[in-house]
């Protein structure tokens, strides 16, 4: 199964470190959270990958191609950003017609992807996406979820007071390429996934339940709280300290 990995944000609740570092090479003991990302997906068999870029695009494009997985990455310039479903869209022919997997490069997730991949597999009929939830301490700042007696999300309620529950959207998915028809039939480029695309699914959305760790990385509290409390075995990596704008370009990655 191909993955995009959504790696263009600017990061600005993060600033000043994201003024110099991308926020998808924030580092977690060591580690940049876009080669976590691409440690994980490929120990669980999948690839090729594709990563947007915007913000500080050079410095991700470098680090992307000194790394072990450079050679399974195609990277995508945004000029403007696009928001999750955009890019999603525009590299339909990159997705082709079978089932891709989107993430966010700037969630911290240690899960078993393997498992995410064969609960889509045996998700129920009628079903065309399914999504990564995980129980949160803070439902107010998240998107919260209510699910039905098969596990399938019927209510959806974004960043509200007082949300009915703390399970959360973990804002990864598997999406089928009926969604991603459906995205075309809506006459613009720019679209928000989580806005725009999910609701529009309701009843249509399986939810597996993430038993590790899912950290979004949007403030400094929750990177240091990243920081304090995950735990993982370092794996060698490149440093995000070392250091095109033609649309949706492909940057391909020459080995040094």
């Amino acid at each position: 199964m191909k993955a995009i990995i959504l790696a263009a944000g600017l990061g600005t609740r993060l600033r000043p470190l994201t003024d110099t570092v991308p926020k998808c090479l924030v580092p977690i003991k060591g580690r940049p959270l876009l080669d976590i990302w691409l440690e994980q997906l490929s120990s669980a068999g999948l690839g090729p990958f594709l990563v947007n870029t915007h913000h500080l695009a050079d410095e991700v494009r470098r680090h992307v191609c000194r790394s072990p997985h450079g050679s399974e990455v195609t990277l995508i310039h945004e000029p403007e950003l696009l928001g999750t479903g955009g890019t999603l869209l525009v590299n339909r022919e990159f997705i082709g017609r079978e089932p891709v997997l989107l993430v966010h490069a700037d969630n911290l997730c240690v899960c078993d992807i393997r498992s995410f991949v064969r609960a889509h597999k045996a998700r129920p009929a009628g079903t065309v996406m399914t999504v990564m939830t995980f129980v949160t301490n803070t439902p107010g700042s998240c998107g919260i979820v209510r699910l039905d007696e098969r596990g399938v999300v019927v209510e959806l309620h974004e960043k509200v007071a007082d949300p009915p529950g703390n399970l959360a959207n973990g804002a990864v998915y598997i999406v089928e390429p009926e969604v991603v028809d459906f995205m075309a039939t809506l006459g613009t480029h720019r679209i928000d996934f989580i806005t725009e695309v999910v609701p529009r699914f309701l009843g249509r959305v399986f939810a597996w339940r993430n038993h590790g760790t899912h950290i979004d990385i949007g403030t400094p509290a929750s990177l240091h709280a990243a920081r304090s409390e995950v735990s993982f075995s370092q794996r060698r990596s490149s440093d995000p300290s070392n250091p095109q704008s033609a649309a949706h370009s492909k940057e391909p990655c020459a080995r040094p």
